[in-house]
């Protein structure tokens, strides 16, 4: 090997190991987003829509250790076989794998105090069906967490146009309208950084009977 194509190498492997630091590092910011936003704590029962590897999952499954309980989905044979395996290599007993659904969580009704996605919401094919499904899938007074990307332009004017080159990404604004058409009360939009955002809402309490 030449010292340019050895030079070559090594700047390739130093890029790509800053590039997984940078992901570790997010992936961290955003856990820690969760509990707080999320109000998560020992014996809380929650589910993560879309889980990829199921690493943050898996960081939130240690933060509700003891009774509480996690549940994680994902879409196809692959992706879910991978998450399988994530979760089996973690050792969490607490931590159920679900197949994934396009447009239902396939979660009980009640069964969450929290939900959760990441870079999952812009893909919905549906999002009235799904955001129905997510909030019966909450206890009364429950919240969801939303993180995800503006496009890098103009929205799609279509909902299948989110996930296409050139509008790829959602709204805030345009996920919290949704949600609240669905029947959850806003509560709050944020920016964590360059597009990425964060928009938490709640299913609304029982009024108490008379």
């Amino acid at each position: 090997m030449t010292k340019t194509r050895r030079s070559g190498a090594l700047l390739l492997v130093a890029l790509a190991l800053s590039a997984l630091a940078v992901r570790a590092q997010d992936e961290a910011g955003d856990a820690e987003r969760l509990v707080e936003a999320l109000a998560l704590r020992p014996g809380s029962v929650i589910a993560e829509i879309g889980a990829g590897d199921g690493t943050l999952s898996i960081a939130l499954a240690r933060r509700v250790s003891g009774d509480g309980h996690v549940f994680t989905t994902e879409l196809g044979a692959d992706r879910v076989k991978t998450l399988r395996e994530k979760v089996a290599a973690a050792r969490l007993p607490h931590v159920d794998v679900l197949d994934g659904n396009p447009t239902s969580t396939n979660l009980s009704d009640q069964c969450c105090d929290a939900v959760l996605m990441r870079d999952v919401y812009h893909h919905f094919g549906d999002p009235a069906a799904m955001n129905a499904s997510l909030l019966a899938s909450l206890k009364p007074g429950g919240r969801l967490a939303i993180l995800d990307f503006a496009p890098s332009g103009d929205e799609a004017d279509t909902v299948s146009g989110r996930a296409r080159d050139g509008h790829h990404g959602v709204g805030r604004q345009t996920v919290s309208r949704e949600l609240e058409g669905a029947g959850f009360i806003g509560i709050s939009a944020t920016s964590i950084a360059g597009r990425r955002y964060m928009v938490i809402a709640q299913k609304p309490a029982e009024k108490p009977s008379s």
